[in-house]
C-alpha cells in the first residue's frame, strides 16, 4: 500500500469529551494551510467541502478566527454557531450491535467487550460516521454476511469517514484494507480509530479522491458515499474489476439509477436492504469481470 498515489496522514485529530461544547465557524472559502495558523489551544480540526469549511474549537474563538479571514481575503466568515457534541452527533453516542459486531465509544466499555472478536472501538471526534446512521448499519450487516460465506483478503473502503467499516472488514478476517476519503479531518479521524483498534498493519487511511482510488486492487470495495461520485464510481473498469462490492448511502431514486445502470454489466445484486422505505445498501458481485 505504500506505492498507493494519495498522501498518508499522519496527524491524530484531538476529540472532544461527550459532555464538551463544541464552538463552530462556517466559512467560505478553501482554508488549504491557512488551517495552520490556528493550530494550538483549542482547535479541533478543518471539516472541508469543496468551496466551504466548518472549523472547530473547545472553546470560543471568534477572535482568532476573525484574525485569519481578515489576512486571508479569499475567505469569508459565514456564520458561528454553539452546540453540545451530543447535539452536533444527533444524540448519545452509546453502544450497539449489528450482525456479530459490537461498536462502542471509546469512552465506554460495556461488559466482557475484551472478550468480544467482534468489538470495534470508535471515537468519532466531529466527524459523521458514528455507526448508527442506517445506511452505514446496514454496510456492516451485509459485510457480516459477506464474510460468513466467501474468504476476503482485501478491501478498499471509499469514503471512509471514520473508518468503522474498514475496521469491521479487519475484525472479520481482511487481511489488507485501504480506507480512502477526500475530507483531511476524516482521514485523521479514522487514523486514530485504527490505533485505538490496534489494526495499524491491517488498514491504511489515505487522503484520495474515490474516483482515482477505485484502482487499487482489492476483492471488495465498500462505498457509502454520494451518489454524485457513486454514479461514475460504477462505471468505471476499475469497479468491475473488484469481485464483491457493498454499495450505499442511496435514496430512493438513487438506488433506482443504480440498479438500471447495473444492469448494463454482468453484475449480480446479492442482497438489497432498504431502511425506513428511504436508504438503500446493496450487496452484489461482479465476478470479477473487468
Amino acid at each position: 500500500m505504500s506505492n498507493l498515489p494519495a498522501r498518508a496522514v499522519r496527524e491524530e485529530t484531538p476529540a472532544p469529551p461527550p459532555g464538551a461544547d463544541l464552538f463552530i465557524y462556517y466559512l467560505q472559502g478553501r482554508m488549504g494551510h491557512v488551517d495552520e495558523m490556528l493550530t494550538g489551544a483549542g482547535f479541533i480540526g478543518n471539516w472541508q467541502e469543496e468551496d466551504t469549511a466548518f472549523l472547530f474549537f473547545d472553546r470560543p474563538s471568534l477572535r482568532k478566527v476573525e484574525g485569519v479571514v481578515q489576512a486571508h481575503p479569499h475567505l469569508k466568515l459565514l456564520d458561528h454557531f454553539h452546540m453540545t457534541y451530543r447535539d452536533w452527533q444527533g444524540g448519545p453516542l452509546v453502544p450497539f450491535r449489528e450482525g456479530r459486531f459490537t461498536v462502542h465509544p471509546a469512552w465506554t466499555a460495556p461488559e466482557g467487550i475484551r472478550e468480544d472478536p467482534y468489538a470495534l472501538c470508535l471515537d468519532p471526534g466531529v466527524v459523521f460516521g458514528a455507526g448508527t446512521h442506517p445506511t452505514t448499519r446496514d454496510c456492516l450487516g451485509l459485510l457480516d454476511a459477506l464474510f460468513q460465506q466467501e474468504r476476503i483478503d482485501s478491501a478498499l473502503d471509499l469514503g471512509a469517514g471514520t473508518g468503522l467499516l474498514a475496521l469491521g472488514a479487519a475484525r472479520l478476517g481482511a487481511e489488507r484494507i485501504l480506507a480512502v476519503d477526500l475530507n483531511l479531518l476524516s482521514v485523521r479521524t479514522a487514523r486514530k480509530n485504527i490505533q485505538l483498534n490496534r489494526m495499524e498493519a491491517v488498514v491504511l487511511a489515505v487522503q484520495g479522491r474515490a474516483e482515482t482510488m477505485i484502482d487499487c486492487a482489492a476483492d471488495l470495495v465498500i462505498a457509502n458515499i454520494h451518489y454524485d461520485v457513486m454514479k461514475d464510481l460504477i462505471l468505471s473498469r476499475g469497479f468491475l474489476e473488484k469481485r464483491w462490492f457493498i454499495l450505499s448511502g442511496l435514496l430512493r431514486s438513487e438506488a433506482r439509477a443504480v440498479e438500471e445502470e447495473l444492469r448494463r454489466y454482468p453484475v449480480t445484486i446479492l442482497e438489497k436492504r432498504t431502511r425506513d422505505d428511504i436508504w438503500s445498501t446493496y450487496l452484489g458481485t461482479t465476478g470479477g469481470c473487468g
